[in-house]
């Protein structure tokens, strides 16, 4: 094998797609501070039953794990980072009130988690800790939407579901694990012969329920639909209540429900939101409530949040137009080094051409150079 094929789904980012992706971290992360949110940087990797705590198979599956050459112990590379921020928050923040915090950094996936994915995402994600109203659900949506239109990102669409239809429409049911993520995979994939199958021994009004998820995705008139095949089923009404209340303090240009949509890690535990662009068959963000996430660690307490790979946003928002710069000619003059270092402590970048060489770049465009004029150093175009 060659010595320069890396593994499957693991690329190299080249010059003018990693300045975009720079810039991309530095305008989310900006956006959270602007919301009052804390930066924190969790450890690549750390302890398995630490890692995947309340996790599920999903994330299981994801983990590439490892011997700790000092302590024997199995290690795991993280797949997603909230279960970390979670940990900070209960274990070493540990503070009574509201905690906001958001980050950024790669994940690496064992498998890739949809085609043609990466394995290697870098995960920008915020979290609100300790406030359970839906205050805090409409702030971190708030916050999702103008991260992407920070990115130049704005024919998007808001998608809510609630996992708790799926919850009281189960309860009471003695499900064992297999089937019941068997059920959840039928419900999000919208298949009804499985799902029939699945349930064929459910009460009949529980599979009629679960058989009604299926259709009710679209608009707010999806609410409505959903009181009536739902009306007989103990804790619903106040669900769509909650989810009516949301939607419509959203700004987006378009909210939607798929009251059937599963899809995601396990750890959620109410409200759950995906956010998709004109285009894109994948969801560019996905959040929700997990509050439970924390209680691993000794501390259960409300949580909502999101993430999004930057990377998946590259190729969809609009390209960065090279940066200008400005060409030198390489002398090894006082005069002229005083002259560069002005230039560059004013933001301008200048690019030197070491002697023999033509400067080869993709991310700069050198629109200008510094000649010498009648003893002077000038900047002038090309």
């Amino acid at each position: 094998m060659s010595a320069w094929i890396l593994p499957d789904h693991i690329a190299d980012v080249l010059p003018s797609e990693a300045r975009h992706i720079e810039e991309l971290r530095r305008g989310l992360l900006d956006t959270a501070c602007a919301y009052g949110y804390e930066l924190v940087m969790p450890p690549l990797l750390e302890h398995l039953d630490s890692l995947l705590s309340g996790s599920g198979e999903a994330l299981d599956l994801l983990t590439f794990k490892l011997v700790d050459q000092l302590s024997g112990r199995t290690l795991g590379i993280r797949p997603d980072t909230t279960q970390q921020v979670a940990r900070i928050d209960a274990h070493l923040l540990n503070r009574k009130g509201v905690t906001r915090l958001c980050y950024c950094g790669p994940v690496l996936h064992a498998k890739p988690d949809r085609p043609h994915a990466t394995r290697e995402p870098l995960q920008f994600g915020a979290e609100i800790y300790g406030h359970a109203g839906v205050e805090a659900d409409v702030e971190v949506i708030a916050l999702a939407t103008q991260s992407l239109r920070v990115a130049q990102l704005h024919d998007f669409s808001v998608d809510l579901a609630d996992v708790r239809i799926v919850q009281r429409l189960l309860a009471g049911l003695l499900v064992d694990l297999p089937t019941l993520r068997r059920v959840h995979a039928a419900l999000a994939v919208k298949d009804a012969s499985e799902l029939a199958a699945l349930t064929r021994d459910f009460p009949q009004a529980q599979r009629d329920g679960l058989r009604a998820l299926l259709n009710l995705y679209g608009d707010v008139e999806v609410l409505a639909e959903a009181e009536k095949a739902l009306a007989g089923i103990p804790g619903v009404a106040p669900i769509l209540a909650d989810l009516r209340q949301l939607a419509s303090r959203i700004d987006s240009p378009a909210v939607t429900f798929d009251l059937a949509d599963l899809r995601g890690y396990s750890y959620y535990s109410g409200m759950r939101f995906a956010i998709y662009a004109q285009g894109v068959t994948d969801a560019l963000v996905r959040g929700g409530r997990y509050d439970e996430v924390g209680a691993a660690f000794g501390r259960s307490r409300p949580a909502v949040g999101f993430s999004l790979d930057i990377k998946q946003l590259v190729p969809v928002v609009e390209p960065r137009p090279l940066k200008a710069a400005i060409r030198a000619p390489w002398v090894d003059r006082h005069d002229m080094r005083e002259v560069i270092a002005r230039l560059r402590q004013t933001g301008e970048t200048v690019v030197c051409a070491l002697p023999g060489h033509d400067d080869e770049v993709d991310e700069f465009n050198c629109d200008r150079e510094l000649a010498e004029v009648d003893g002077q150093w000038i900047v002038r175009s090309i």
